[in-house]
């Protein structure tokens, strides 16, 4: 979640964005880097994403802005046409702002600047970067590529994840069904057999004379057991436990940690090859790491500072892979560490993409079979009593 903060840093008035778990979690980042906060509150921007998609539609946006500035007009008339053609209401007051203030002399990156909820620092970097040298029309594309790469991925595990929730929901949904609609009413047909039950069967079925005398605290209590749990997840504390879990399973925790340093090797080489230094990049990349790896990075940047290299100071402090480690020492050699950066993050990804497949591959088909064992047992247990009721008969 972002989080805008003004704050007062070496004796200066300053405005920044950073990317946090919760309002705490910001303002603890902003203190490390050496800022008194003055005010801090939600980013504009996630009041759009509450919403379902954010209102600036900002790789739409670079996209015909690329095109019209490679047609040959202008970054205002570029500006001025796109804020002509906008319907919605939100996009089109932030691009006649834009228009407004180049009006006034100020430059893109110091307009861009002024919406930073909408508009990321890594965007304005770039663009502040590439001003001086002319190379906007560079500095748009890295971006769009930036951002297109960067999206794949997740866009891949989230549509990955919709079958096995999917499987997961109906399976629930089922299971729920027969504990607590059907299973009662069968309690109440066997409810006079007594021991002839085997004993699975006679606790569920006392199970569903349970539900049918109290129906409605069980509801309640099932509700209230999914808000509790619900509620949990959202704060820092119980996010962090089991993130913590998460990175200590021995296959899944690698594939987790991976993904996090592909990001940020992504965003750090979008800026290298803008021509950022490395020490201000790093702090512009910081919240792209999860809190875990915060400390790590502080001590990358501290090495750095005392004149070790990146790949020495990344190895030292457990930001890098063997594979990372490698091209980094590569990239020192080559003085391309913009691009090696970012190929490191394509050999990652593509890495995870293809773990990804072979997860999904084994999981959905045992996720499958596990809940219909549950549903067969359930049936099983439920229908044992017939079954011992027919055996009496003959």
């Amino acid at each position: 979640m972002q989080f805008a903060i003004q704050a007062i840093h070496r004796m200066q008035s300053v405005s920044l964005e950073i990317d946090a778990i919760d309002m705490a979690d910001a303002r603890r980042q902003a203190e490390t880097r050496g800022y008194a906060i003055v005010a801090i509150r939600a980013a504009r921007g996630q009041w759009f994403k509450a919403r379902g998609r954010a209102s600036f539609p900002l790789l739409q946006f670079n996209q015909s802005l690329l095109i019209l500035l490679r047609a040959g007009l202008s970054i205002v008339e570029a500006i001025d046409t796109l804020a002509q053609r906008e319907t919605r209401g939100d996009a089109r007051r932030i691009l006649l702002d834009l228009r407004e203030q180049l009006g006034t002399g100020l430059t893109l990156s110091a307009a861009l600047e002024r919406h930073r909820a909408v508009f990321p620092a890594l965007y304005v970097a770039g663009v502040r970067a590439n001003e001086r040298t002319g190379g906007l029309v560079e500095a748009i594309e890295r971006f769009i590529l930036y951002r297109a790469q960067a999206e794949q991925l997740r866009k891949r595990i989230v549509g990955a994840a919709v079958y096995p929730a999917l499987i997961l929901a109906v399976g629930a949904l089922v299971i729920g069904f027969l504990l607590l609609y059907v299973i009662p009413r069968f309690s109440q047909v066997f409810e006079d057999m007594g021991d002839r039950i085997p004993a699975m069967s006679r606790l569920l079925l006392q199970w569903g004379q349970f539900v049918h005398a109290h129906g409605l605290a069980v509801l309640l209590g099932m509700v209230a057991v999914v808000a509790g749990a619900v509620a949990a997840l959202r704060t820092p504390a119980v996010r962090g436990a089991l993130a913590r879990r998460v990175m200590r399973l021995p296959r899944i925790g690698e594939y987790v940690r991976t993904y996090q340093l592909a990001r940020f090797y992504r965003a750090l080489g979008l800026l290298q090859q803008a021509g950022i230094p490395i020490r201000p990049a790093l702090e512009m990349v910081e919240g792209l790491l999860p809190q875990s790896l915060h400390a790590s990075l502080a001590g990358a940047r501290r090495d750095i500072g005392e004149g070790r290299s990146l790949s020495d100071a990344f190895e030292n402090n457990g930001l890098t892979t063997i594979v990372a480690a490698r091209l980094l020492r590569v990239a020192e050699n080559t003085g391309r560490m913009g691009e090696m950066l970012e190929r490191t993050a394509i050999f990652h990804e593509d890495d995870i993409a293809e773990a990804l497949d072979w997860f999904i591959r084994l999981f959905e088909p045992a996720l499958m079979i596990a809940i219909g064992l549950i549903i067969g047992l359930i049936v099983l247990l439920m229908y044992a009593p017939i079954f011992e009721l027919a055996g009496s008969l003959q």
